[in-house]
């Protein structure tokens, strides 16, 4: 039993409202892509906790305070919510497995991870298998059945061309020829404002991430931050509708796992900055990051890899604005 019960009640309080507030977005998603989200939410929340109970077992600590907290069933959600549904059970069973123990335990369990574990787990799998994790559903996705013959191997009849498409930020980044004008208005990745289905799921997340405010969670630094710092440098680097535009700032804040990213990731406490004004360079360097790895990168979204970057970036940012303060003082 960890000595400081109250700090641990009010962990378990915070957890308790960030799984509630992915529900807006949890419940858009699975309307745009089917029964595969769910799918991704069961493997990696059935696997963190049993990766989480036998690591503790094996280090003789009780298991039930642990497990109650529900840090493991944030990271197992949060990473569910960045998988493309319809992946493989093994490489979503691997990619938690892989978050539990090389993102919290390698380092000594909650409080101590200096990486944020579903970042980590998503990270692993996405340079390992790149082209399982390019292949998003086109439609609505199919009914349980198919989806759960798709996920365990068993649908002989289909390949994943068959029912799944690049993603809008993946062919924006490989486009030559079509204008942004014509890549809305025929290509099926697209959809009003941002990739097709996405800019809804972006816009519950970012209702989500509102909550979470209100409640106090988290303060706005680092995702006003994020938000920010990505809509700037996307302005910046937007010529218009030509063939070779990067994509317009409300496309890249409405497109991939932006407010995903901005109110749930970059929000992390532990593997995050930790002063006010580290976490708006925090989070400012999570937006320039994914915007330069979606436009120059070999990856279709750049959330995990910045968020992973400027994780390694947080001791250099708290004691530069510590520096700051001091010369500041009187």
């Amino acid at each position: 039993m960890p000595p400081l019960e109250p700090v641990d009640e009010r962990l378990q309080q915070a957890m308790k409202r960030v799984l509630l507030a992915t529900v807006p977005g949890l419940l858009v998603f699975f309307w745009c892509y089917g029964w595969g989200v769910l799918i991704n939410l069961i493997l990696t929340g059935v696997t963190a906790l049993a990766v989480e109970a036998l690591v503790l077992q094996l280090r003789k600590r009780p298991i039930k305070p642990t497990l109650s907290d529900g840090s493991a069933l944030v990271s197992a959600t949060l990473l569910a919510l960045a998988l493309p549904p319809y992946c493989p059970w093994w490489l979503t069973v691997s990619a938690a497995a892989f978050a539990l123990l090389f993102g919290k335990h390698l380092f000594g369990g909650v409080g101590k991870n200096p990486f944020n574990p579903a970042m980590l787990g998503f990270a692993l799998v996405m340079v390992t298998f790149p082209q399982q994790m390019t292949h998003w559903p086109s439609s609505h996705g199919m009914d349980l059945l198919g989806g759960l013959q798709q996920v365990f191997g068993f649908a002989l009849d289909q390949t994943p061309d068959a029912w799944a498409q690049a993603t809008a930020l993946d062919s924006l980044r490989i486009n030559n020829s079509l204008t942004m004008d014509e890549l809305f208005a025929g290509h099926p990745a697209f959809g009003q404002f941002g990739g097709r289905g996405m800019e809804w799921v972006n816009l519950a997340f970012l209702a989500g991430g509102a909550f979470l405010l209100h409640r106090q969670v988290f303060s706005w630094h680092a995702p006003v931050g994020m938000l920010a710092s990505l809509f700037v440098i996307s302005l910046l680097c937007w010529n218009g509708s030509g063939s070779d535009s990067h994509g317009s700032p409300l496309f890249h804040l409405l497109t991939g796992a932006t407010m995903l990213g901005a109110f749930f990731i970059v929000t992390e406490p532990v593997s995050g900055a930790k002063s006010p004004g580290a976490r708006l360079l925090f989070g400012a360097g999570v937006g320039l990051l994914t915007y330069v790895i979606r436009t120059w990168g070999g990856y279709p979204d750049g959330v995990a890899f910045a968020v992973l970057l400027m994780n390694l970036c947080v001791p250099t940012l708290e004691r530069l604005i510590a520096s700051r303060q001091e010369r500041a003082a009187p």
